[in-house]
């Protein structure tokens, strides 16, 4: 965090959190969303100021109830997430790398969901990998140590399940390393690894 947020925090401690105007989208991009994306659902404007965008970085963190959020100063700014905290690239010399800029140095599993969607887990960090990245991460895929066939992919992934390991073991080698693949329900994501998508206020 931050030196000038951390004297805000205790100089203003008790500024009200705000909630729906930040979003993370899929593909790693920070939206803005004013008053008539959230009346709309729509996904709001692309931030693109590059000071603003590595600010954001920097003091984006989790509360206790996995709820995520940027510490803006004093005040704390709920994330609304399309998929999950962060999101990966593929990088030529880093292998992954988060749209923070944090280079994933070690992988601890690997995931499938059962729209396609790659989750990489590393110590206490969960990505989804950019779908424009999946199609080069499918020539590392194996399955029992064969190429992959679309087909057979497409049923590997249709039985997707929590924490499921299926009889047909598929593997993803990256950076010289080879990891099991595990399936799980899209929707079993943020329960499974305890983020909230969409934060919302407190009970009164």
């Amino acid at each position: 965090m931050d030196a000038i947020v951390q004297q805000a925090l205790a100089k203003w401690p008790n500024v009200p959190h705000c909630y729906g105007w930040l979003a993370l989208d899929a593909r790693g991009v920070w939206r803005m969303r004013d008053e008539r994306a959230q009346q709309h659902n729509l996904p709001g404007d692309k931030l693109v100021h590059a000071a603003l965008i590595g600010f954001i970085n920097r003091n984006y963190a989790p509360d206790p109830q996995g709820r995520w959020y940027f510490q803006n100063g004093p005040q704390r700014v709920y994330v609304n997430l399309e998929a999950c905290p962060y999101i990966a690239h593929t990088d030529p010399v880093q292998g992954f790398v988060l749209q923070t800029g944090e280079a994933l140095t070690a992988i601890d599993a690997l995931w499938l969901s059962d729209t396609g969607q790659l989750l990489l887990q590393s110590g206490d960090k969960l990505a989804q990998l950019d779908d424009r990245d999946m199609t080069q991460c499918m020539t590392a895929l194996r399955m029992n140590g064969a190429t992959v066939s679309d087909d057979d992919l497409m049923a590997w992934v249709a039985g997707a399940g929590q924490d499921q390991v299926p009889a047909a073991q598929l593997t993803l080698t990256c950076g010289g390393t080879q990891h099991v693949v595990r399936r799980i329900g899209q929707a079993a994501i943020p329960a499974q690894f305890g983020f909230v998508r969409l934060p919302q206020p407190d009970p009164v």
